[in-house]
């Protein structure tokens, strides 16, 4: 039954830890994404993103733990994951002395699945000029230029690691409709690191929260935003809260308003507040990726 469900994982990291001196980047990190799915790694600075993605793309090793790519040991066959994986770096790695042609003559040597209509059709969607040299490209061009070449060779599986980092909102706009387009046309797994987290509601269906190296969730957007929910509860006069609910995120009291964010919100919690607190008000708001982000931040911060 282990090597079946491993047969279906696209990404797997099983207990890593990556450390650099003293310090961890990333902790005892186990993360499983079966194929097709996207899925959005999303953390404050620092918290280990890039170096998570350092580490699938065989650039990082860990000290402890395994990580594997279709079934592939990153570090024992990397050229075998290469040939499967498209990758776009947050900071494009491309020859800035070539024209945009030579380079894809250049990478298509690489690749013997690469599609030549695929690039084409992706050349025109982006409007690059293959005559003009990269090094002339503006940041958004450089990043579709990018794009283009880990899409033409027919990956399996795309990462990408703060791929719209500092793009307008027209050139970002275009870049995500073609990563949309190439999910949706060859059902692709994708994984990308993003801190636009109206992005990440966009493109993915599950989404990871790393923080200071571990991974806090792994579960669905859709599924995440419909069960979290912030209350807004008015305390009596001179009483503090008794009971705290199960799946707290985050809390906040100021004078009688107690503020608290809950991962798992059904009507009987209302219930359960109001019989074990003393409370004026009680209230329900819904949140957003951001919001629901914002509140597990600051509630880990709290408790470290």
């Amino acid at each position: 039954m282990i090597a079946e469900a491993s047969a279906n994982l696209a990404i797997e990291l099983n207990g890593v830890t990556r450390r650099f001196g003293k310090a961890t980047a990333v902790d005892d990190l186990t993360l499983r994404i079966p194929q097709g799915h996207t899925f959005g790694l999303i953390g404050p600075n620092g918290a280990g993103k890039s170096t998570t993605i350092k580490l699938l793309m065989g650039i990082l090793r860990p000290q402890v733990g395994y990580v594997r790519i279709l079934g592939i040991d990153v570090f024992a066959e990397p050229s075998r994951m290469k040939k499967r994986v498209g990758y776009v770096p947050e900071v494009p790695q491309m020859y800035r002395w070539m024209r945009v042609g030579e380079l894809i003559g250049f990478c298509r040597a690489f690749y013997p699945t690469w599609n030549d209509d695929e690039c084409a059709r992706l050349l025109d969607l982006f409007a690059l000029d293959t005559g003009k040299k990269v090094r002339h490209l503006s940041k958004g061009m450089a990043a579709k230029l990018s794009l283009v070449l880990a899409l033409a060779h027919d990956p399996e599986v795309l990462i990408l690691d703060e791929p719209t980092s500092g793009l307008d909102p027209l050139v970002r706009e275009e870049f995500l409709d073609g990563v949309l387009g190439a999910v949706c046309k060859h059902q692709r797994t994708v994984l990308f690191s993003s801190h636009a987290l109206e992005d990440v509601h966009r493109l993915a269906d599950t989404v990871g929260l790393l923080y200071e190296g571990r991974l806090l969730l792994h579960r669905g957007v859709e599924e995440l935003l419909t069960s979290a929910r912030r209350i807004r509860a008015v305390l009596r006069d001179g009483c503090l809260p008794r009971y705290e609910p199960p799946g707290l995120v985050w809390q906040h009291i100021e004078r009688r308003e107690w503020m608290l964010t809950v991962s798992e919100f059904t009507p009987d919690l209302l219930q359960t507040l109001r019989k074990e607190n003393d409370l004026e008000h009680l209230e329900v708001m819904g949140l957003n990726l951001e919001e629901l982000f914002k509140d597990f931040v600051k509630g880990r911060k709290k408790t470290t």
